[in-house]
Formats: C-alpha cells, structure tokens, sequence
C-alpha cells in the first residue's frame, strides 16, 4: 500500500528548542513542508489545535524478546506498544534466544521488523567472548550499534575476557552501547546477601548487591578502552551520581566520541519504592538510593547524559513473583509510558518539553547519526506525534499494550496523552486503534 499525504494543522510544533504553532504536509512519507497556514490537497487532515506536535522519539535501547523469550513479548506487540506512547523508532537489543552473535541471526530480526512492526526498527550485534570476527562483519551503515554486556544480565552474553574487550573496542567499525556493571562486584556482594539470606534475599538488597561501586568500575574500565582506541562508545542506564563525574558537558554533541544515556525509571523511582512495588521495579542496573536518583536530571539538563531512553525489559507478572531472589528477573515494561513519565516531570517544573525532545528525539538521532529522523524538518521523513495535553487518564490494564499485561504505573493518574502517531509518513496510532496494514522503515545511518 502506498504513502498517505497527511496535513497536520494548527498544533504547536517543539523542535530543535523552539515551540511556534504552525502546520506540517507530509508526502510519500517524507516532511515536505513545515510553516503556517499551508494551503495543500492530503489524503488525511489532522486538526492538532491545541496540541503539542512533536518528532517521533526514537529509543535507543528495548528489549522485545524475539525471538525465543516470546511469551514475555514479540516485536510486534512492543513495537504497537511503542507507537501508542510516541516512539516512532526503536533499536532492539541482541539478548534472546539464540542471542543475536550471527550475521545470520541478526538478519532473522531484521526479516521479522520488517514484516511487523508498526515501528521503525534497528537491531543490535550482540558481542560475546568468541564471536569477534563474526561482530566486525556488521554494516554501520544498516545496523545500529554492537552491543557489550560487560556486567551479565538477561542470557549469557557477558564479555569480561580484557583481550577480547580491547579487540571489540580497538576494530568496532560502529558504535559500542555497554551495560556496565562489573560481574565480580556482583558477585560477591551477592554472595555476602545469601549468607545472611539464603535464596530469599529481600528485593530492597537489590541495589546493595547491584551497587554503585560496580557500575563506576564498569563504566570507568569502559571509558579507559575508548580513550585508547577513540572508540565511539555509548554508555547505556546511568543509575548513580559516583558516574556523572566521567561525562563531559563542554564540547557538541556532535564531536563527542563518549557519550551517555540516562532512563525513565532511574529518573522516576528510588529505594525507597521497593517496599511498594518489589520486585515490579528490579532491574539492571538497580534502581538505587534517592540521592543517586535526585542526582541524574540535574546531569542531564547539564547535558553530561545525552539521551534518554527505557530499557523496556518485560517479564511476565509471574516471573516478577517469585521469591527466590536469583530467579525474579531484572526489567520492567516501559516503552509505552516513556513521554507520560517525562510529562510529569514537566508538569513539577523540573525539565522543560523542549528539552524532553532534545533529549528523546534529536539527541539520539545524533548520537547514532540516524538517516533523516529525529527532528520536524522539511526532507526529514514523517515521523511525528500529536500530543494533546488536556486529556487525564490513568494508567490502567484495559489501556496497557504490552504483551504482559502490567506496568509498574499502574493507578497512577497522567496529565497528557498522545493521540496519534504517524511513523514514516502514515498514521500507525490513533486514539486506541492501530492502522495493521502499515509497516515501519529500517533505520539507516550516516556512517
């Protein structure tokens, strides 16, 4: 089926840091005109009076569980999940089953993107101890970044052989995204907790074992191979203040070869929330103690995070309940609620919205020189969302789209709601309905 022309009418544009009320045509899926009181024929007319118009947001790190883990999820029930909250692209990461380690396995993904997703998609090279020549096969110009879990999470994709990690960041054509936290500080923190604990280690010790230090070393070890190699390196889920000191604030965006990614959950949860809502918020890294979560939106409005994003991880509610502390897996779902949550923290005064599309929309279009996307720009492809500000809802079952079913702000009361999306020129979302027989584009980059 072919492009729709659309005709956006009337909202108030946010784009590169300026808001101005004015109209956007978009033709075979490209932004051809952005100005005021255009005059064009469209198969579609939107009114977006009284709504904010934004670029697509574009997160950089989600977890959609395709292939082998899908009963927590698939790339087609995330990605409709991610257009009904105003992500437009998304780059999806290596560890499932089998993990991504293969040119043959990552094209399998891409197949799959393109046959359903609603979404823009790019795909992750995973990194192990032995697929180096394997992960230097990939395309920068088709694939998003090579992924290093130098901290293990969910499969067994952990590198921590120092040679192997010089090697990846030493002849890596393209972008490095890292997990850092160190696996020996894990383990032995979790250690100590099982002799006090047995197997039931409370959630609460969750950040004491997933700690601080930990992550500062990783990230630390990380940024040590990048300034040796000039690495192009992308530091994923900042979770402590001990980390904001590595980041640099005084050159472009542009010119930074280390840069660093902040998500919603260490923005919105501390500690103390454990208590409430266990294991709902265990993830990797933990969300920690309040001081360390006060501290990382000052950082980022100071600009030594770069990006924001979710770490949408999904796991099913009964995977979440198990008591054995080993067994209840890290992640939460999010890529629905990212924009509501930022919202909020815009409503409380503490980031303005021009930053939030900094932040979610140009920023990673930067960061990994993404072809033409991220921004309201005539030649740039149709990838815009109609925010409308004066709807209340409250985040609930009936109006959760990811495949498990449950979000960690679930009752909470939201100011804002998106009410369409259109992904690369046609409306993939509206007001509750998804338009199946569209599909989103490949990410390409300018490498």
């Amino acid at each position: 089926m072919g492009k729709q022309s659309i005709l956006i009418k009337g909202g108030t544009l946010v784009n590169r840091g300026k808001r101005f009320v004015g109209d956007i045509f978009i033709k075979d899926g490209m932004i051809e005109a952005v100005g005021t009181s255009l005059d064009r024929s469209a198969d579609r007319e939107i009114n977006a009076e009284g709504c904010f118009v934004l670029p697509g947001i574009i997160d950089d790190q989600v977890h959609f569980r395709e292939p082998g883990l899908t009963h927590k999820a698939n790339i087609k029930t995330e990605s409709r999940a991610a257009v009904a909250g105003g992500t437009t692209s998304f780059m999806e990461m290596p560890n499932v089953k089998p993990p991504t380690l293969t040119q043959e396995l990552l094209q399998a993904k891409y197949d799959i993107g393109a046959a359903c997703s609603p979404a823009n998609y790019s795909f992750y090279m995973g990194a192990s101890n032995d697929n180096l020549d394997e992960a230097l096969k990939t395309d920068p110009k088709t694939v998003c970044g090579l992924k290093i879990f130098m901290g293990s999470s969910t499969g067994n994709m952990l590198v921590d052989d120092y040679s192997t990690l010089d090697a990846l960041f030493a002849k890596s054509p393209l972008l490095i995204a890292t997990h850092c936290e160190d696996e020996a500080t894990i383990r032995a923190n979790a250690a100590k907790a099982m002799e006090q604990y047995g197997r039931e280690i409370p959630v609460t010790m969750h950040p004491v074992i997933r700690s601080a230090e930990g992550c500062l070393k990783s990230s630390t070890l990380a940024m040590e191979l990048a300034k040796k190699h000039n690495t192009r390196l992308h530091i994923l889920h900042i979770s402590t203040e001990d980390e904001i000191a590595l980041f640099r604030n005084d050159i472009p965006l542009e010119e930074k070869r280390i840069t660093a990614e902040v998500c919603v959950h260490h923005l919105t949860f501390n500690a103390e929330d454990y208590h409430t809502l266990g294991n709902k918020i265990k993830c990797n890294p933990a969300i920690k103690a309040e001081h360390h979560r006060a501290a990382l939106l000052p950082a980022l409005l100071a600009d030594k995070f770069d990006v924001i994003a979710t770490d949408h991880a999904p796991h099913t509610a009964e995977e979440k309940a198990q008591t054995d502390y080993f067994k209840a897996p890290g992640g939460l779902p999010l890529v629905q609620h990212s924009l509501d949550m930022m919202m909020r923290l815009e409503q409380q005064g503490k980031i303005s919205l021009e930053k939030i599309i900094e932040k979610m929309c140009h920023a990673p279009a930067i960061c990994y020189q993404v072809d033409r996307r991220g921004y309201l720009d005539e030649g740039y492809w149709g990838d815009v969302v109609i925010y409308d500000p004066a709807e209340n809802w409250t985040v609930a079952a009936d109006n959760i789209f990811y495949k498990v079913g449950w979000s960690p702000l679930e009752g909470m009361e939201l100011h804002g709601k998106v009410r369409q999306t259109i992904v690369s020129g046609h409306l993939a979302y509206d007001r509750g309905l998804f338009f199946e027989e569209f599909r989103g584009e490949r990410l390409l980059f300018n490498r």
